[in-house]
């Protein structure tokens, strides 16, 4: 009888969700998938809180809320890291930091994806850290989608979010990344696994034989893109391959491990998410957010994400 799996997943086409969809190899190993997706992950945590998931593809940020909340989830593998741009129109300069990227939107609006997601919080830390909270309005969206959609009715000046909107927004407005992924939030964990504390001590033969798939599929971006893109092509047939290959190549750092890093990228956020009121109490250890025994079985070589 197969072992059932209560996945959700995002619209972000790097994520390794699309290729194990794609492959049919989770059915293989005799686990019954149930897929769900959610707009972003403040509303995936959600979910999460109605014990509607076992697991979930999701930014640091929103589960550490969530675990702040008493939520029973860990991070218990990687994905991408330095997923979150800035981008800006035709007008707009490529800038080397963040205050001079963000000094060209004095007295206009930002959109990004709803409170709390990676991209709202790493947008609020780079404009309080430029001194700039008086003079940029953020505006808040369920789904990124919608961003480029307040881009071209000039509601918002420009969008943080994920490499596909950075797509998007160059073919469709002539827009640019205006601030280099790698200069906003060095490191910074665009995505990992987080499965519930029931799914890693009950069944860790499961979660390990799904993290294996994982890393594959993350293998599977960082060096097979054109194989990547046809499998993303193959569940969204409204995405070409094309514009798959794109997205790959925006911030082609993918991997399953847990690197030192990648750890001490998400602890840093701690402190700006409590001061954002966004986080209640401290997580003063890292096994409260990281369960990293599993992946350090299946990837124990150095990261690949450089």
């Amino acid at each position: 009888m197969a072992e059932e799996m209560k996945i959700g997943y995002l619209t972000t086409l790097y994520h390794t969700s699309f290729i194990l969809r794609a492959t049919g190899q989770i059915d293989e190993l005799g686990i019954k998938a149930s897929w769900k997706l959610f707009p972003n992950g403040p509303t995936m945590m959600e979910s999460f809180e109605k014990r509607e998931l076992d697991l979930g593809y999701i930014g640091l940020p929103p589960a550490m809320i969530g675990i702040g909340r008493g939520l029973k989830i860990k991070c218990v593998a990687g994905g991408h890291v330095e997923g979150t741009v800035l981008i800006g129109g035709s007008s707009y300069q490529v800038r080397e930091t963040a205050k001079d990227a963000l000094s060209q939107f004095k007295g206009k609006i930002i959109g990004t994806p709803r409170r709390g997601s990676i991209h709202d919080v790493i947008l609020r830390k780079l404009i309080n850290d430029a001194g700039m909270t008086d003079d940029i309005t953020i505006e808040n969206f369920d789904w990124a989608d919608f961003i480029l959609d307040a881009i071209m009715d000039g509601e918002v000046d420009g969008g943080c979010g994920t490499p596909p909107l950075a797509v998007l927004a160059r073919r469709q407005l002539g827009a640019k990344i205006i601030l280099p992924p790698c200069k906003t939030w060095p490191f910074n964990p665009s995505y990992g696994i987080i499965a519930t504390h029931r799914l890693i001590l009950e069944s860790p033969s499961l979660l390990e034989d799904f993290i294996k798939l994982h890393e594959d599929a993350c293998n599977l971006l960082r060096e097979h893109r054109e194989e990547a893109a046809r499998l993303v092509h193959s569940v969204m047939k409204i995405i070409d391959e094309d514009f798959a290959r794109e997205v790959f190549q925006v911030s082609p750092k993918y991997c399953a491990s847990l690197p030192e890093e990648y750890i001490d990228s998400t602890l840093a956020f701690i402190p700006t998410l409590k001061k954002m009121g966004y986080l209640d109490r401290d997580l003063t250890k890292e096994e409260e957010i990281f369960y990293t025994e599993a992946i350090e079985k299946i990837h124990p070589e150095g990261h690949h994400y450089n």
